[in-house]
């Protein structure tokens, strides 16, 4: 028979499990009941993903959505601006679903969950039907410099009439408008005619023929127009000057100054004195020849011009430096003036350069980028150069002709290593092409691996085949 003292502590541990059971039970229900009331948190990494589950989706054409629409999308205030950033860069609408997933900003999980739903095609054509319902053309695969978009034409137009903006409407970028403008600032502020606004580098042939119906300019520039005067002559040459009698084999920096050249100018006629002609103006062609002074200009100094012969001999004595023959072997050779028409832009050297106004350092600096890149393709390059006269440079290469004949070129796949790692275009994406191409030497994938963006893929397009 048990005692007491053992029946009375069973019982005791017998409630003490019951207790303790009903607790944890009334817990568990406790907290289900919490949890199915509250909804789940938002992380800083799937805020889009949770907002867009919110929405009834919709079929839509990102080319006409606002902020607060992309907003309702699920992206945040700094993904919506990427995106519109974005699509300015690829010319100002969307061209195809391909286009848009390129877009950073935009995860593919997003993309997937929005495919259904946008108005595009899968993959960039020639046309689609935009956001307004009329057909609008493939701004995205078309280059010409850093980035060629499709011209939106507004019908008949004087294009000495359209401001920077304008043209940026129509289709260029903001550099290659103020680039127009300045090769019209350059013809006196007036394109003059038709085909004095296609000799602008910045407008391919293309464009041209799509926009001449359109120009309202004359076809032919009158027989009595001048370019060189107007791409030569600046502001000071248009002032009145009160000419005195002076030999130009005498005159410095300043005197040819005085005469309403700019120091620039200035200098170039110097040089062309110095090194070309070895010293001295011997005739009055000379002179003429020299590409800086224009032939108003000239025919305003002529009267006053005093050539002394006693002057040509005491400023013919050889320069070291100053000339450009120095060598005995050379010096029956006659010198002419350089023909910088006839000059390529990739071929020309560091003395011409100087002949042309360049000081030493913006010299070096064309130079020694034309190097790194293997050779120009597009006149915009020069232009571009870091810390280079731009002025001057947009002289340059209106006048010099361009032959990217023998640019080395290659593919993706068969680019030289070495050469992916020094051009200025490649080298930051350098290691990643080199890496992806061992397993996927095509060049569509390598594409797609790298993940450039368009900006920089155009200029590395530049020198692909």
């Amino acid at each position: 028979m048990r005692s007491p003292i053992q029946f009375s502590t069973a019982k005791n541990y017998f409630f003490g499990f019951a207790t303790s059971g009903a607790i944890l039970l009334c817990g568990l229900f406790y907290f289900n009941a919490k949890s199915e009331d509250t909804d789940p948190p938002e992380t800083g990494g799937h805020v889009e993903f949770v907002t867009a589950e919110k929405i009834q989706l919709k079929e839509f054409n990102p080319n006409g959505l606002s902020e607060n629409e992309w907003k309702n999308l699920g992206f945040s205030e700094r993904q919506v601006a990427t995106i519109l950033k974005y699509k300015n860069i690829v010319g100002g609408e969307f061209s195809s679903k391909e286009q848009l997933k390129k877009c950073y900003a935009i995860s593919e999980t997003k993309f997937s969950e929005l495919e259904p739903y946008i108005l595009l095609p899968e993959k960039s054509s020639n046309s689609y039907i935009n956001s307004t319902g009329k057909r609008s053309y493939n701004a995205y695969n078309n280059y010409k410099g850093y980035q060629k978009k499709e011209l939106r034409i507004p019908g008949k137009f004087n294009p000495d009439h359209f401001t920077a903006a304008d043209f940026a409407k129509m289709g260029f970028t903001e550099n290659q408008a103020n680039s127009i403008l300045r090769y019209k600032n350059y013809l006196g502020g007036s394109f003059i005619s038709k085909e004095k606004f296609k000799d602008c580098f910045i407008i391919s042939e293309e464009n041209y023929r799509k926009m001449e119906p359109y120009l309202l300019l004359p076809d032919k520039t009158p027989e009595n127009f001048s370019t060189k005067n107007n791409f030569r002559t600046n502001a000071p040459e248009k002032a009145k000057i009160t000419y005195q009698n002076f030999d130009p084999n005498t005159t410095d920096l300043e005197g040819w100054k005085k005469l309403g050249f700019s120091e620039k100018q200035a200098q170039v006629i110097i040089n062309y004195r110095d090194r070309n002609l070895k010293g001295s103006f011997k005739t009055l062609e000379d002179i003429e020849r020299c590409f800086v002074i224009s032939e108003e200009k000239f025919e305003e100094m002529k009267p006053f011009i005093m050539l002394n012969p006693e002057n040509f001999r005491a400023n013919s004595q050889p320069k070291n430096t100053s000339s450009y023959s120095s060598s005995p072997k050379n010096e029956n050779t006659p010198e002419i003036k350089t023909d910088f028409s006839k000059i390529d832009l990739n071929q020309i050297t560091y003395k011409q350069l100087l002949e042309f106004g360049f000081d030493e350092k913006s010299a070096g600096m064309m130079l020694g980028y034309r190097k790194k890149l293997g050779g120009f393709v597009n006149k915009q390059q020069i232009v571009d150069t870091y810390d280079i006269d731009r002025e001057l440079a947009q002289e340059l290469v209106i006048t010099a002709k361009l032959d990217d004949s023998k640019v080395a070129k290659y593919t993706l796949v068969d680019a030289p290593e070495d050469w992916l790692k020094t051009h200025p275009y490649f080298k930051y994406s350098a290691d990643k092409i080199i890496y992806y191409r061992i397993s996927y030497p095509d060049e569509k994938k390598i594409w797609k691996f790298i993940k450039v963006k368009p900006e920089y893929e155009a200029r590395m397009k530049l020198y692909l085949k």
